[in-house]
């Protein structure tokens, strides 16, 4: 008797939607489900699609072709008053003339709900986002993360299904950034709303997505979770943009990719087509510092950079265009002008088809 559960049902199912603005292709034949209560990041570089679809969700643009739908219900026929989403904008877009409560009440006013229940529901999220003790403050007495906070708390009071958020962190400095990281992922999972951001930085999508869609020129390259998408790469442009790697091209071989001048190095194929050009993709936390009988290639190093909790090693090897990266806990432990040798196991290695 199988006893496997079948997967969940979509929330959201974006299936075969394309978008072309003249001679640009935005968005082409993309096929997304995020399900419910799911953290979701679109994640690729400028120009790829991922803003317009985001707009395309929230209504603001309307695809060429292809169907969205939410709940099994069409909500490209919705307008976007009309949708269970709320975007919030990169900007904030706060009232500055408003104090923090008035700019969360704001779209519930414009909804008419009860003054008892607004007051009500405006306390219950200012506290969520521990605002409580600013609800009488003007956004420019805020610093950035407390503002950003009021923007969230104004796009969850309303309750929506889904919440869009469109580079969600970029306007704050670094540390405020990575302690808002940590709050949205929390706030996600009190308030119990599917979120869906879009980013270009792959650490934020990292930290914060339950999985992750790559897109680049406007097509989906791999959606998965943050650990398949670096252990696991699709194809060479998820592996590069994704962290750093080691890149080797060269021919399929059986035990890993034959590379000219540098010969057989390991690895194994996760995926691809079988075709005789392929990519060998290493992660530099992966190569181990050996002796030289148990070298798989060997070079010299040429710098070394300190990191607190890590160092990363940049070695030449001859042959090789560029340097082999090599990370290592705590100090590195080698000098500049040192020869090293340098190994790692055939699993760790992942042969992908070479980029065309």
């Amino acid at each position: 008797m199988n006893t496997t559960s079948p997967p969940p049902k979509p929330l959201i199912r974006v299936e075969g939607v394309s978008r072309s603005f003249g001679d640009v292709v935005a968005l082409d034949d993309v096929s997304i489900d995020i399900h419910a209560n799911e953290f979701f990041a679109l994640l690729g570089p400028s120009g790829c699609g991922k803003t317009t679809l985001l707009r395309v969700l929230a209504g603001f643009e309307h695809p060429d072709a292809g169907t969205v739908t939410l709940d099994d219900v069409d909500l490209l026929g919705l307008p976007p008053h009309r949708r269970p989403v709320n975007l919030m904008f990169q900007s904030y877009a706060l009232f500055p003339h408003m104090s923090v409560e008035a700019n969360v009440a704001y779209g519930l006013e414009r909804e008419r709900r009860p003054k008892d229940e607004i007051r009500e529901r405006v306390r219950e999220v200012l506290a969520t986002v521990g605002l409580s003790d600013k609800a009488r403050n003007r956004p420019t007495q805020l610093s950035g993360g407390q503002r950003q906070r009021v923007a969230l708390a104004r796009a969850i009071v309303k309750r929506p299904r889904l919440l869009l958020l469109d580079e969600p962190l970029s306007a704050l400095d670094r540390k405020v950034r990575a302690e808002m990281q940590l709050e949205l992922k929390r706030l996600q999972h009190d308030v119990g709303i599917t979120f869906v951001v879009v980013t270009h930085d792959q650490e934020e999508a990292m930290s914060m997505a339950d999985r992750i869609a790559v897109l680049s020129h406007g097509r989906v390259q791999q959606t998965d979770s943050p650990v398949d998408l670096y252990q696991r790469p699709a194809n060479t442009f998820v592996a590069d943009f994704i962290g750093t790697s080691n890149a080797f091209d060269g021919s399929r071989v059986v035990g890993g990719v034959l590379v000219p001048g540098l010969g057989l190095l390991p690895g194994a194929a996760i995926t691809g087509s079988g075709t005789s050009q392929a990519t060998l993709v290493v992660r530099p936390e992966d190569i181990t510092l050996v002796d030289e009988v148990s070298a798989v290639v060997s070079g010299e190093v040429i710098d070394t950079q300190f990191f607190g909790g890590s160092s990363r090693i940049a070695v030449m090897v001859p042959l090789h265009e560029v340097p082999i990266v090599v990370t290592r806990h705590g100090t590195a432990h080698v000098d500049r002008g040192a020869r090293v040798h340098l190994a790692w196991s055939a699993d760790k290695g992942v042969v992908l088809d070479a980029a065309e």
